[in-house]
C-alpha cells in the first residue's frame, strides 16, 4: 500500500515540485491549498495521469483547527490516513518596516506556525499508532540569522517553526521523525516577485555556488527525509541554500 503524503500549501512553488517527485516515486499525494483553485486542480490532474498514483486538492486554512480537521478526514476517507505530512504552507507580508501592523504580525504567525503545529498534531496520533510517521517543516534560512528588517515578521515564524520542530521531535519519539528544511533563496515565482533586479543580483552573488536554487533541489531533499534510509535523522534542521554565508 502506498503511504500518502499530505503537502501544505502544495499548488506552486517549492510545494508543487515535491508534490510532483514524492509522485514520481509511488506516494499517494493530498494537495493542500488555500486561494490556488486552479494551480492545485492541474497539479493533481497531472499527478495522476502522468504517475498513476492517487491524490486530491483540498481547500482548507491551516491556521483554522477546525478546517484542518475536516481536510483530514476527507484525506482518510478518500485517500487513507496521512503517513507523510509536509508543513510548507506559508504567507511572507513583506513591506517597510515601518508600514507592518499587528494584524499583518498575527497573520504571519497563525499561518506559518499555528498552520504547522494544528496539522503536526492531527496527523500525529494515526502516525504514533502506526509506528511509522514523517513531518517536515518547511522553514529557512531567514530562521536562523539571514534577516531584512521589511520581513521582521517572517523570520520570526520560520525561527518559531524551527524551535516547533525541535518540541514536536521530542514529544513525537520515537514513532515519528519531526525534522525541518531551511531553504534560502529558491528561484520561484513567488520568492522573487517584488525585487528589483539589482537586490536580487547582489543576493545571488552572495551565495557560493552562483546561483539560486531550484525548487525541485528541495524535493529532492524532502524525498529522502521521509524515505526509510533516512530513519536515523531526526530532531534537525537542514539548511539547502547553496553555501549562503549568513546562514552558516
Amino acid at each position: 500500500m502506498s503511504r500518502v503524503v499530505l503537502i501544505t500549501g502544495g499548488a506552486k512553488g517549492i510545494g508543487r515540485a515535491i508534490a510532483l517527485e514524492l509522485a514520481g516515486h509511488g506516494y499517494d499525494i493530498a494537495v493542500n491549498y488555500l486561494t490556488s483553485e486552479r494551480e492545485a486542480g492541474e497539479l493533481v490532474a497531472m499527478v495522476r495521469e502522468k504517475f498513476g498514483v492517487n491524490a486530491m486538492a483540498l481547500r482548507a486554512d491551516v491556521s483554522r483547527q477546525q478546517e484542518v480537521e475536516e481536510m483530514f478526514k476527507e484525506i482518510e476517507e478518500e485517500l487513507g490516513a496521512v503517513d507523510v505530512l509536509i508543513n510548507n504552507a506559508a504567507v511572507d507580508l513583506s513591506n517597510l518596516f515601518h508600514l507592518k501592523t499587528a494584524e499583518e504580525f498575527r497573520r504571519t504567525l497563525d499561518v506559518n506556525v499555528v498552520g504547522a503545529y494544528n496539522c503536526a498534531v492531527r496527523a500525529a496520533g494515526h502516525m504514533k499508532e502506526k509506528g511509522f510517521g514523517r513531518i517536515v517543516n518547511i522553514a529557512s534560512t531567514n530562521g536562523i540569522n539571514t534577516y531584512y528588517p521589511m520581513s521582521f515578521d517572517y523570520d520570526a515564524s520560520k525561527a518559531a517553526l524551527i524551535s516547533l520542530t525541535h518540541d514536536l521531535a521530542w514529544q513525537f519519539a520515537p514513532e515519528v521523525n519531526v525534522n525541518a528544511i531551511a531553504p534560502g533563496f529558491i528561484g520561484t515565482e513567488s520568492e522573487l516577485e517584488g525585487y528589483d533586479e539589482a537586490f536580487l543580483k547582489q543576493e545571488e552573488q552572495k551565495i557560493m555556488v552562483g546561483r539560486y536554487g531550484r525548487p525541485e533541489e528541495v524535493a529532492y531533499l524532502v524525498r529522502f527525509l521521509i524515505s526509510d534510509e533516512a530513519a536515523y535523522i531526526n530532531n534537525t534542521v537542514i539548511r539547502i541554500d547553496g553555501g549562503q554565508p549568513g546562514s552558516c
